[in-house]
C-alpha cells in the first residue's frame, strides 16, 4: 500500500488509522470537518473537497459518524424517537458516506489491489439485533450497510481487484463512545487501528461487499 485517503481523519479511529499508516510509510491524505471544513452532510462540501484530489488511492477509509445529535442521546424506546434527531443521524451516518462513495470510482486505484473500508457498527446488523433500542443509530448503520453492499457490486464491475467492505471496529475508547460504553469491553483507538488494518491487509476481491468485525469475523447483515 502506497497511498491512503482517510475521511474523518481527526476522529478517534480515523486519526489512529492515519497515524499507523504514516508510521508504516504510507502517504496519507486526510480530510475532516475539524481540520478542513469537510462537511459530510453538505454535498457541495463533499464534492469540492473530493474533486480537488487526484488519487489513485490504494485505500479509502471512511470514518465518519455520530451516535446521536449533541443535544440528544440514543433512543432507549420507540417513544423517544424524534424525527429531527433521526434525520440528523441518517444524514451523517448513511447519506454522508453515500455522497463520498459517489467519488470513489474515480479516486480508487484500478490497476492493482485496492480497498474501500467504511466504519459501520455491529448494532447496524438486523440479524444480530436481539435487544432493540438505539433506533436511529441502528437504522442509519443498516442503511449504510446496504449502501456499501450496492457500491461494492458497482465497483466490482469496474475495479476488478478491489474490495469494498463495512467494518465494525469494536467499542473503542474515544469521545464518541465515552458516555455509552457502559459495561462493554473497550480498546484504545491505537489498538483498534491495528486490528482494522490487519483485516484490511487480508482482504481480496472475494470479500468484496461483505461486513467484518475487527477480528476479521463476518458479521450478519
Amino acid at each position: 500500500m502506497e497511498d491512503a485517503l482517510i475521511i474523518g481523519a481527526s476522529g478517534g479511529i480515523g486519526a489512529a488509522v492515519a497515524q499507523e499508516l504514516d508510521r508504516r510509510g504510507v502517504a496519507v491524505t486526510g480530510l475532516s470537518r475539524r481540520a478542513d471544513g469537510f462537511d459530510v452532510t453538505d454535498r457541495a462540501s463533499v464534492d469540492q473537497h473530493l474533486a480537488a484530489l487526484d488519487g489513485p488511492f490504494d485505500l479509502i477509509f471512511i470514518a465518519v459518524g455520530i451516535l446521536a445529535p449533541e443535544s440528544a442521546g440514543p433512543e432507549k424506546a420507540l417513544t423517544a424517537i424524534e424525527a429531527e434527531n433521526m434525520a440528523q443521524v441518517m444524514a451523517v451516518n448513511a447519506i454522508g458516506p453515500a455522497l463520498i462513495l459517489r467519488h470513489v470510482p474515480r479516486l480508487l486505484a484500478k490497476d492493482r489491489p485496492a480497498v474501500v473500508a467504511t466504519l459501520s457498527a455491529r448494532v447496524g446488523s438486523i440479524g444480530d439485533n436481539n435487544i432493540g433500542g438505539w433506533h436511529s443509530y441502528r437504522a442509519s448503520k443498516a442503511a449504510l450497510n446496504q449502501i456499501i453492499r450496492g457500491a461494492a457490486i458497482e465497483l466490482g464491475r469496474s475495479h476488478k481487484q478491489a474490495a469494498c467492505v463495512a467494518l465494525h471496529p469494536g467499542t473503542v475508547e474515544t469521545p464518541f463512545t465515552a458516555d455509552y460504553a457502559g459495561r462493554h469491553k473497550t480498546m484504545p483507538a491505537a489498538d483498534a487501528a491495528l486490528h482494522l488494518l490487519d483485516v484490511i491487509a487480508g482482504l481480496t476481491p472475494a470479500q468484496n461487499g461483505q461486513f467484518f468485525d475487527y477480528a476479521g469475523k463476518e458479521v450478519p447483515w
